[in-house]
């Protein structure tokens, strides 16, 4: 398999798991990065033995063939279409774009270029999310009939010492979190026909209590409360609660009710996880996955063992590159997500239903064997 060689575009934490794991995969390089402040691409470039670079460098360098997209999200459409019209793949962290608008131009901009784009999440191709979807596509839940989805916490501020951006227009629970869910939801059941939802900011202001800025009160401007109905096109209706306005909850991240039993999916926002289907009898976990993208792989500061294969979307694409077929975190997708989450705030704001003006098909399963395929 032909590496591609890999370029990064933002240099902030989320730079070094993509920078950790690609070696993981048998067919990505990662062999320059860039940022608008060089002693921060600097710094990353030493700790990983690559090359530092402009973001005008790294435009040009013919040694680089995919960008990866690690800009804050208010960036992601310039950066992804300066990839773009550089006649580089690009790949980009989630979400992918902050309106329906700018995704549609990127779609025009790479078809028109015979290009790729790509986009994270790329966890609904872990161990438990792939046996969840083999459980749903071996029939033995029936058709999804219905199901809950939640995300909830209390938000930034206690630990991020800059969480501005996610108060405002641009941030918010649907947006941020939301690409795991929605995108898990679609690779599941399929595209989504409209939604309809309650949106509010629960809490007028948010206080900074950790850095330098501790104590610094910043003002919301976006909803941080979401409350929404998506209805599948297979007609599937799914209630999904998105909120940094809860302490505590015991809601599970995701439950589908099929014709013939419930499927019980772990937190979309990881690859592994443990799997568990009811019917007429008791509940019961699945056996555990020889899937290799569910395998622990990495230990947290809590210590915690968890699978991590951040960049699996990506390693897929450029397989799918050398292969010229459809890669799975896909544009198509991604644009429909965002199609999706937007559709879900603007029926917040205007108290009605949305269609979707979008759809696309469901991504291919990945088996253990494909799966294994992409490592080194």
């Amino acid at each position: 398999m032909a590496k591609l060689g890999v370029g990064i575009i933002g240099c902030g934490n989320i730079s070094s798991a993509y920078l950790k794991i690609a070696p993981s995969f048998r067919n990505l390089e990662i062999r320059a990065v860039a940022d608008m402040n060089m002693d921060n691409a600097r710094l990353r470039a030493s700790e990983f033995n690559v090359r530092a670079e402009t973001v005008d460098e790294i435009l040009a360098d013919p040694e680089v063939d995919v960008i990866v997209n690690l800009t804050v999200p208010a960036a992601h459409y310039d950066v992804s279409r300066r990839i773009l019209e550089a006649g580089k793949h690009a790949y980009s962290e989630k979400p992918l774009v902050l309106s329906l608008e700018e995704g549609e131009r990127l779609q025009e901009l790479a078809a028109s270029r015979n290009l790729r784009v790509g986009s994270a999440p790329d966890t609904f191709l872990g161990g438990s999310h792939q046996q969840a979807r083999a459980a749903i596509d071996q029939g033995r839940v029936g058709r999804i009939l219905g199901g809950t989805a939640h995300v909830m916490g209390h938000g930034m501020e206690k630990w991020h010492p800059n969480p501005d951006f996610f108060f405002a227009p641009g941030g918010g629970p649907v947006l941020d979190m939301g690409p795991y869910y929605i995108t898990n939801l679609v690779q599941l059941i399929g595209p989504v026909k409209s939604v309809t939802a309650m949106a509010k900011a629960g809490l007028p202001t948010r206080t900074i209590q950790n850095g330098p800025r501790n104590g610094e009160v910043l003002q919301v401007t976006t909803p941080t409360d979401i409350h929404a109905i998506l209805e599948f096109q297979n007609g599937a209706t799914v209630t999904l609660g998105a909120s940094w306005d809860v302490w505590k909850n015991r809601h599970a991240n995701m439950e589908l009710y099929g014709e013939e039993a419930s499927l019980f999916v772990p937190d979309p926002n990881f690859f592994g996880g443990t799997v568990e289907v009811g019917g007429e009898g008791d509940i019961e976990a699945l056996p555990v996955s020889e899937h290799p993208f569910g395998r622990a792989n990495f230990t947290t500061g809590d210590g915690r063992h968890l699978a991590n294969y951040r960049g699996a979307g990506l390693a897929d694409m450029a397989q799918a590159v050398e292969q010229r077929r459809k890669h799975r975190c896909d544009i198509d997708l991604a644009v429909h997500v965002v199609d999706v989450m937007t559709g879900i705030l603007r029926s917040g704001q205007e108290r009605r239903f949305v269609d979707m003006t979008t759809t696309c098909e469901r991504p291919a399963a990945l088996s253990a064997e494909e799966a294994r395929a992409l490592l080194a």
